[in-house]
């Protein structure tokens, strides 16, 4: 099954049935258009105006001027655009102008036809999903459109937008990365039962996370795409963040691709270890065997995103030595090691 087919059976899954609530605003038939008319008032901008939204007593004489009819299951309303808040959980941190702006010319020409889906919270409307096409309605001038209202806790609505942002890969790395430590620091849960709830591997989110772990030069370059996840990656085992921001900076100079990075992390690390370990030759070793084991330590290090060393005695006998920085780390090499041994005996 593919990751967009499962994230798909995780969002179905996550919005189930939406539930009806008491709307305060204008409700819209299921036929009906949005094409609602031009804000010549207001500016077309993206960040929206907090404006206040009228009490349900004042609202409540325009509700009685206007019937509407349920859609299947659900009530689809009309509301104000300056009166919907952003969503507190958006993962996305930057919407691009070029993609704003084409969506708002469709709009211009077309109905929106899927609703934006809001929640109720301290008598405000607030976003739950549909930011792009909230932001290019206010582009394209509108004053209304169309909307479903359900209940939804802070838990569910942090799910759904990091769900809602995957499905169309619209966030960096780096976004992801941040939207999924955010969750799993609030809700104190483990990342198995994050990967469960979401119907994505558990591998993506820590693969992710550790990338949090690299200087914020580094990812800042991710972020401007100027590196990649995979360059990224490579750069963990490397520990020291002096050495991660100079290789950050020789990739970026001298175009390197990740398999370049990664064999000259690896030349590096070994450079740096010293004797006795297997990843180095040595006159009385033959290089087969170091080569063979120098390959099994960097898959370590490759697995584990950090520092690995395995060393030998002359007699064969040897130990794995795996490097961490701080609690946090060993703390994630310990769950990502206790994860692993779970797995290979549920294989048994």
């Amino acid at each position: 099954m593919s990751k967009d087919r499962r994230l798909g059976k995780g969002l179905a899954a996550l919005l189930g049935t939406p539930t009806e609530a008491q709307p305060t605003a204008q409700a819209v038939g299921a036929e009906s258009t949005p094409a609602s008319p031009r804000r010549a008032s207001q500016p077309h901008q993206d960040d929206r105006p907090t404006l206040r939204v009228r009490s349900h007593e004042e609202e409540g004489d325009d509700q009685r001027e206007h019937t509407g009819r349920e859609a299947t299951g659900d009530r689809l309303l009309s509301l104000n655009v300056y009166e919907i808040d952003d969503n507190p959980f958006q993962p996305r941190r930057e919407f691009g102008d070029a993609e704003i702006n084409s969506l708002a010319e469709s709009l211009k020409q077309h109905e929106m036809l899927q609703p934006i889906l809001v929640r109720l919270v301290g008598g405000r409307y607030q976003l739950i999903s549909g930011e792009r096409r909230l932001r290019a309605a206010i582009r394209a001038g509108w004053e209304q459109v169309p909307a479903r209202i359900r209940e939804a806790d802070d838990r569910l609505v942090a799910e759904l937008a990091i769900v809602e942002n995957l499905q169309r890969k619209d966030l960096n790395p780096i976004e992801k990365a941040l939207s999924f430590k955010r969750y799993l620091d609030e809700h104190k849960c483990t990342q198995d039962e994050f990967a469960q709830r979401l119907k994505i591997d558990r591998s993506t989110i820590a693969n992710l996370i550790r990338l949090l772990e690299l200087p914020e030069l580094v990812l800042e370059n991710l972020r401007n795409e100027t590196i990649s996840a995979g360059h990224a990656r490579a750069l963990l085992p490397l520990g020291e963040e002096p050495v991660q921001l100079e290789f950050s900076r020789l990739i970026r100079e001298q175009g390197w691709s990740v398999r370049e990075t990664e064999r000259r992390v690896q030349e590096h690390v070994i450079a740096e270890d010293g004797l006795p370990t297997l990843a180095r030759p040595s006159p009385d070793k033959p290089p087969k065997r170091s080569e063979h084991v120098a390959v099994l330590e960097q898959e370590f290090r490759s697995l584990l995103g950090t520092k690995v060393d395995i060393r030998v005695t002359k007699s064969g006998r040897g130990r794995i030595i795996i490097h961490f920085k701080n609690h946090d780390e060993y703390e994630r090499l310990r769950l990502q090691l206790a994860d692993g041994a779970t797995a290979s005996d549920g294989d048994r």
